[in-house]
């Protein structure tokens, strides 16, 4: 689009003393008779901007309008940069990339060398992951529902939505949008959706705030969970629940106490521990999972 262009091109002329009509129009892949008739838009605009011919010459500011020509402070472009590397890290594309380029323009050193913050929202699903973010972006800024079977604990079946927030949280990425089979607002995991796509229904947008996701309010807790650990499950115990969630004995062991919002999830958790985990409440639960175990024993006789 042409005012990416000239917010592009204004971009490399604030931070570079100078530059030629031929190099803009390699970079932004146009004519150097359009990059010309973008400099008089920019001057136009009131833009002072100088053009030199010969050896030496090219397209620059003024300098006396250089006096504030950074419209960001470095941390300000390296925390943009930050946030814009970590979309790269998940988009099926090369536009954050090379927006980057169109910002760092000049400044080599935001791009490499003084970067302390890297952010990868990829995945081990990146291949599958990025298509569904791509489809479903372009559905809710063209208002088009979505259509895809979701795989769920209480049921497998087809779903279609109207998206509104793409959600990146607990690790996963989500999308936020009104179930038509729910009729009400629900947070699907993109990892469990198959055979994602964009129908031809458009719908008017509702009015919606933000989901409210506190762990409080999705993982409401209910289930008192007291545990003894060995020693050697402390860093994962910490890892996962802090180190306020359990007591060190005096034989080295852990008492953990925690609040669990589901049955199933609490059960494969403590599985994932082999014998180095010994449930003491709650006791409905200690009794379920003793049949789990005994069920297991038996397959391997």
């Amino acid at each position: 689009m042409k005012i990416d262009r000239l917010i592009g091109i204004l971009s490399i002329l604030l931070q570079q003393e100078t530059t030629t009509a031929l190099c803009l129009a390699e970079r932004f892949e146009v004519s150097r008779r359009t990059i010309n008739r973008d400099i008089e838009d920019l001057c136009k605009a009131g833009i002072p901007i100088v053009t030199r011919q010969g050896n030496g010459g090219g397209i620059s500011i003024m300098e006396d309008y250089k006096v504030d020509r950074t419209v960001f402070t470095t941390r300000e472009m390296q925390d943009i940069l930050a946030g814009l590397r970590s979309l790269d890290s998940i988009s099926g594309t090369n536009q954050y990339n090379l927006l980057m380029e169109k910002l760092s323009a000049g400044c080599s050193d935001f791009m490499t060398g003084n970067q302390s913050v890297l952010i990868d929202l990829s995945s081990w699903y990146k291949d599958s992951l990025s298509p569904k973010i791509e489809t479903i972006r372009n559905a809710i800024n063209m208002g088009r529902e979505l259509e895809f079977f979701y795989f769920s604990p209480r049921s497998d079946g087809k779903r279609r939505i109207e998206p509104y927030y793409l959600i990146f949280r607990w690790s996963s990425w989500y999308v936020w949008g009104w179930c038509l089979l729910r009729r009400d607002f629900r947070l699907f995991k993109l990892n469990r959706m198959t055979g994602l796509q964009l129908t031809g229904e458009c719908f008017e947008k509702r009015e919606v705030s933000l989901p409210d996701l506190k762990n409080e309010k999705i993982f409401p807790g209910g289930i008192r969970v007291k545990a003894v650990f060995e020693a050697e499950c402390k860093w994962r115990l910490v890892e996962e629940f802090g180190v306020d969630c359990f007591e060190e004995q005096e034989d080295g062991k852990l008492l953990f106490h925690a609040d669990y919002t589901d049955k199933e999830n609490l059960i494969s958790w403590l599985l994932t521990f082999g014998d180095l985990a010994y449930l003491l409440e709650p006791e409905e639960i200690r009794e379920e999972l003793k049949g789990i175990i005994e069920r297991m024993r038996k397959k391997y006789l």
